[in-house]
């Protein structure tokens, strides 16, 4: 195990995997470019190691330049790629190109590199990368060379860094995540599973995805998905869970560094719970415990009109309105609470009483699944 910054990260590949990998790509290439020299263009930083060995083991005629773009801050893709060092169109002009990349994953870099060259008096081009993470990629172009498909866990080492420390190693680490913790966090209006949220994720620096958070901020962004879930409500249909699990599925992808995860408001009926545990157990991961705020109907109801007064919602100003909002968790939440009982992950948490109180019993379950 080692440290940097503030992460802790763990062995996963060895120098001689990584070499291994290196050296098929090596000779795949010399294979479709041996009677040619080809230019090789290293998309620095991450990719100078993979060059360098890649040269090396590389046994024809080819010249070597650089590329540099940027889509990452930390642990994190930014989504705004960056070119900070460009190719002279003279130096590619009519020639065979291979990109080299050291990591493929959403493939938001790849789409700049691909215009670039797209645009240029190239003869050809290919893409090589000797990381490729095939769960998470779009897919909108062909990758030509592959050293090692990993899964979508974030990697230091071998060029690669974390917010610069680590590219000198000469082997691969991952990030430490043994102790992700995933919640689905159930209560009814008012019960406080915002609150609750909010402190939770501070304290096991987990990931507060609300998915009506995320509707509006796709919705609001114009996003593929947003417009995709827009015409939905516009009609009056329910979004189809395999837009919302998509919303997700991008939230979780934005948040590597997360020790787990949040969800609030989905899954809320079993078929949702189900497409959840599927797209989790692609990434490794699981729903470790579902939690439910309890909580006195009447106790709730007097809380909501309250907060109606401060929020302006008519549907917390009118008691009817909030106990056929109640009627309504009850009867979805029951089959989900009978689903995750079978998997023995459902909980029940007093919701009453003060909240640094009730945080204190959230945790004391929490604190079990570590």
């Amino acid at each position: 195990m080692i440290k940097l910054h503030d992460k802790y990260f763990r062995p996963y590949l060895t120098e001689q995997e990584i070499l291994a990998a290196v050296k098929k790509v090596a000779d795949q290439i010399a294979e479709d470019y041996k009677d040619e020299t080809p230019v090789f263009i290293g998309v620095l930083n991450g990719s100078f190691m993979f060059v360098a060995d890649l040269l090396k083991a590389y046994e024809h005629n080819c010249e070597v330049s650089f590329v540099r773009l940027s889509s990452y801050s930390g642990l994190s893709s930014t989504g705004i790629v960056e070119t900070l060092i460009d190719v002279s169109d003279a130096s590619i002009e009519g020639r065979s190109v291979i990109i080299i990349e050291d990591v493929i994953d959403t493939g938001r870099t790849l789409k700049q590199l691909v215009h670039m060259f797209s645009n240029s008096n190239v003869k050809d081009f290919k893409i090589a990368t000797l990381f490729y993470k095939p769960s998470v990629y779009s897919g909108e172009y062909n990758i030509d060379y592959v050293g090692i498909e990993i899964p979508n866990k974030f990697i230091v080492g071998y060029g690669l860094d974390y917010n610069e420390l680590g590219r000198n190693l000469k082997e691969v680490y991952q990030l430490n995540q043994n102790n992700m913790i995933n919640l689905v966090l159930f209560g009814k209006p008012g019960a406080g599973k915002g609150t609750q949220a909010n402190f939770l994720k501070e304290q096991y620096n987990l990931k507060h995805i609300s998915t009506g958070d995320v509707f509006r901020f796709n919705i609001k962004n114009g996003t593929e998905l947003g417009v995709l879930a827009k015409s939905f409500i516009d009609k009056g249909e329910l979004v189809p869970d395999e837009v919302t699990i998509n919303m997700l599925k991008e939230e979780v992808e934005k948040n590597p560094d997360a020790s787990g995860f949040i969800f609030d408001g989905f899954p809320r009926t079993t078929a949702q719970a189900e497409a959840l545990d599927n797209f989790l157990s692609t990434k490794d991961m699981k729903i470790d415990a579902t939690i439910a705020l309890d909580a006195n109907d009447e106790v709730l109801i007097q809380r909501l009109l309250e907060r109606g007064k401060v929020s302006g919602r008519s549907d917390d100003q009118d008691e009817s309105k909030i106990r056929n909002r109640f009627d309504e968790y009850n009867q979805k939440t029951a089959p989900l609470q009978a689903y995750y009982d079978k998997q023995g992950k459902f909980h029940t948490v007093n919701g009453i009483g003060e909240i640094k109180d009730i945080t204190t019993r959230l945790s004391k379950v929490i604190d079990t699944l570590k």
